[in-house]
């Protein structure tokens, strides 16, 4: 074979002798037609070696290839058959087990006979220690009242705030209790419920209060029970007669009673809008109790009334605005603190009160007249110096038996209860609990600390006096009540263990483990810092605040005997005997 250019400088093809073999023939890369980067590919391999290669390589055929096909599509029929399998085996077992839940969940309801609209509200006496009646609670004037003779912006208030779906609703309200478990989510707590109006009903009428997941099954399935069996407006004038309202009202017409002096026939939108807010929180917003909050829940309703169509926006602000409402006055005396207390917690003690008890509480009728004079006494004497209104006392024995209790000046006046409900802080009477830490972190109370300026990033504080005493032992401190030895105590053992100091011997509220605790910055209640206080008196076992001994019927059948608290040792007797050593210094 031979090549060449013709004279014409064009590509001459080549030329092939007769005998010539053309086994040595082979084409490479560079032989390539339009190839323009020939010289910079990388020599190829042998044209020997590719043979090779490729010869070794084994070659499917095409019946092969269409068996290695079927047999892939067989594998994904197979495992989607399987996913299909047990996808429907678990599905069955879902229904199984929820038709289960369901049938238990029945099994365990109590008897439903027949609902009949309630009687009327039961009488709450309340006894001293010494077996005399101190307060009544309950038997209102009202009775039981027919929708059609309410004005209609009465239901629609409760509608509005409670249950906005409530005609359109099987009973549970699917929409309402996601919006709820999202926004319970976000705020990380229980923040909002998504109870509809029928299954509170069913809480009212047939169950307990306690929170359980099996009494909110029982009661979202009578609740669907109560849907089949009754109408929405009877569903609905039930509710309104079983509903509380605090201050031992139940039912809107004594609440109308209570509160306003009036039937429930007669209220005015602002009066309708009150009544509906205090389903929320009944002892915490009556109105007798607590104007302020109160009247600012009554205002959420309008605008949730407004939202909902039931009143226009220029009759919600008219109402906000100008509320045409006036709540009835109470009766005098600090005795009633300690009723609306003993109302507050009935409910967790013996649940729905539907029939007339006696409450033999652990006050001493004599000592809570004492503790009310004191209070009064007190007040007259320094309100005007330490510009002051208000004060609150709670007398306790050291195994947390309340014997008197002040929330207030005068009840007629303000029905806030400043002894449980507000909380302030606790200043220099917080003190205890930062040398108790001190002692069970090694000190003594012959100890010696500086009395002595400080400065915490800034923070300078200050002994009340303005005066330093330099080395002082912690008993002086703790007498004379030092600050800066305080807050150098708190420094040194740690800011969170007087926190759970204080948490382990009876104080719930929450504590800001920071420099200034040592000083009482964080908020409690005068009742919890008094619990708190009882284990140094008892010999350190951890005292509840308790004010009910026992509830029982006018015939004597006992519906609630408080029970003596566990043994429960706080505080070392070791470190209880230094502690009372130091404050009786």
């Amino acid at each position: 074979m031979a090549f060449g250019r013709n004279k014409s400088g064009g590509r001459r093809e080549p030329k092939f002798d007769i005998g010539a073999s053309l086994d040595g023939l082979r084409l490479n890369r560079r032989d390539r037609v339009g190839n323009s980067n020939d010289e910079d590919e990388p020599p190829s391999r042998s044209s020997d070696e590719e043979t090779s290669r490729r010869e070794r390589r084994p070659r499917k055929t095409r019946a092969q290839a269409r068996r290695d096909k079927k047999k892939s599509r067989q594998r994904s029929r197979v495992g989607f058959g399987r996913l299909f399998y047990w996808g429907a085996v678990l599905g069955l077992w879902g229904v199984i087990a929820g038709v289960g839940v369901v049938i238990w969940v029945g099994a365990h309801l109590p008897s439903i006979h027949s609902l009949e609209i309630p009687k009327r509200p039961p009488t709450i006496e309340i006894a001293g220690m010494d077996g005399s009646i101190i307060a009544t609670r309950g038997e209102m004037p009202g009775s039981n009242v027919s929708l059609k003779d309410l004005p209609k912006y009465l239901p629609q208030a409760f509608i509005a705030i409670e249950d906005k779906r409530f005609y359109s609703h099987f009973g549970i309200d699917p929409t309402g209790i996601a919006r709820a478990a999202v926004t319970n989510i976000l705020h990380r707590g229980v923040s909002q419920g998504g109870s509809t109006l029928t299954q509170q009903l069913a809480k009212n009428l047939f169950l307990t209060q306690e929170r359980t997941l099996q009494r909110k099954l029982q009661e979202a399935e009578l609740a669907l029970w109560l849907e089949r069996k009754y109408s929405k407006a009877e569903i609905l004038e039930l509710y309104l007669n079983r509903v509380y309202f605090g201050s031992g009202a139940y039912g809107v017409e004594a609440a109308a009673q209570r509160y306003f002096g009036k039937s429930a026939r007669n209220v005015t939108l602002p009066e309708a809008a009150m009544l509906a807010g205090l389903v929320k929180s009944p002892s915490r917003l009556a109105p007798n109790r607590n104007p302020e909050g109160a009247e600012k829940r009554a205002q959420a309703v309008l605008m949730a009334m407004a939202d909902s169509k039931f009143i226009s926006d220029t009759q919600a602000q008219a109402a906000i605005v100008k509320p045409s409402y006036a709540v009835k006055p109470v009766g005098a005396g600090t005795i009633n603190y300690v009723a609306d207390w003993i109302g507050e917690v009935l409910d967790d003690l013996v649940g729905q009160v539907d029939q007339s008890i006696v409450v033999e509480t652990t006050i001493d009728p004599k000592l809570q007249s004492v503790a009310e004079t004191a209070i009064i006494d007190e007040l007259a004497a320094k309100s005007v110096k330490f510009n002051v209104s208000q004060g609150a006392l709670v007398a306790m024995t050291p195994d947390g038996a309340v014997r008197a209790m002040v929330g207030g000046r005068n009840y007629a006046e303000s029905q806030f209860n400043r002894a449980v409900t507000a909380k302030r802080q606790p200043g220099s009477a917080f003190k205890p609990f930062v040398y108790l830490t001190a002692l069970e972190a090694g000190l003594t109370p012959d100890t010696v600390r500086q009395d002595a300026p400080l400065d915490v990033k800034g923070w300078k504080p200050e002994n009340y006096s303005r005066e330093y005493f330099g080395p002082v032992t912690l008993t002086n401190a703790l007498a004379m009540s030092l600050n800066t030895v305080a807050v150098r105590l708190g420094i040194e053992v740690g800011p969170a263990n007087v926190v759970r100091t204080a948490h382990r011997l009876g104080i719930a509220s929450k504590l800001e483990p920071n420099a200034s605790i040592a000083l009482g910055t964080s908020e409690v209640s005068l009742t919890e810092l008094v619990g708190a206080y009882a284990a140094f008196a008892n010999g350190g076992a951890m005292a509840s605040p308790h004010v009910v001994n026992k509830i029982r019927t006018p015939e004597g059948k006992v519906l609630f005997a408080r029970a003596p608290d566990p043994p429960a040792q706080v505080i070392d007797p070791r470190y209880v005997a230094m502690m009372n050593t130091m404050t009786m210094a």
